[in-house]
């Protein structure tokens, strides 16, 4: 379980094929407080430390990524170079600073257009009908990870635009702040969103 208040920005080192793909990750996090089997989302994909250490470049640590788990994630997603946002799995008494997020992914959103709002960003995010019904101005969502107040909601044909406001200091402490029209991103919808969805398929009409 997570918060989507990213802690570190890691940069993918390698990605090998041994069996699943094997994504090695330079880190801050220091290794030493890392368990094997820990969880880490990683752009909001929840994954596995697998193997873990550190080496004249500093510390990295190891997952595997399923093919399911590529199929789900954006484009380029787990590819040499990319950065990622990461967050440590919560502890039982740890600050809720943002809401709670599984590190499951729901769909693939696309970047509409960033523009400025005062000292913010304005972005649009264009998701399929798999995200559309889950969303709602002032809920939440989390976009790569980053939980976020969705400001702006418009349908259109089964499709919907989200619209979220990026203020400096997320900006600066997430890959988010980088993000440019044509980009695709991961979302997770709000998990009493899903809940409450899933419920209403079994009321009567």
């Amino acid at each position: 379980m997570f918060t989507g208040i990213i802690t570190d920005i890691g940069t993918i080192a390698s990605v090998t094929t041994p069996g699943d793909t094997r994504v090695v990750v330079r880190s801050g996090y220091d290794p030493a407080t890392i368990d094997l089997g820990a969880s880490i989302a990683c752009s909001g994909v929840c994954l596995t430390v697998i193997d873990k250490g550190s080496d004249a470049d500093g510390h990295w640590f190891a997952v595997d990524v399923s093919g399911e788990t590529i199929s789900r994630t954006a484009d380029r997603q787990w590819t040499e170079g990319r950065r990622l946002n990461l967050e440590r799995a919560m502890k039982l008494g740890d600050e809720l600073g943002g809401h709670i997020v599984t590190g499951h992914v729901d769909g693939i959103g696309e970047i509409v257009s960033v523009i400025e709002d005062g000292g913010s960003k304005r972005i649009r995010i264009a998701a399929g009908p798999e995200i559309a019904p889950f969303v709602a101005v002032k809920g939440s969502i989390t976009l790569d990870g980053v939980s976020l107040t969705i400001n702006e909601v418009e349908d259109a044909a089964g499709t919907v635009t989200v619209g979220v406001n990026i203020i400096p200091h997320t900006a600066d402490v997430t890959t988010i702040g980088a993000l440019a029209a044509g980009d695709r991103i991961n979302i997770e919808i709000d998990v009493l969103a899903r809940y409450l969805g899933r419920m209403r398929s079994f009321l009567p009409n």
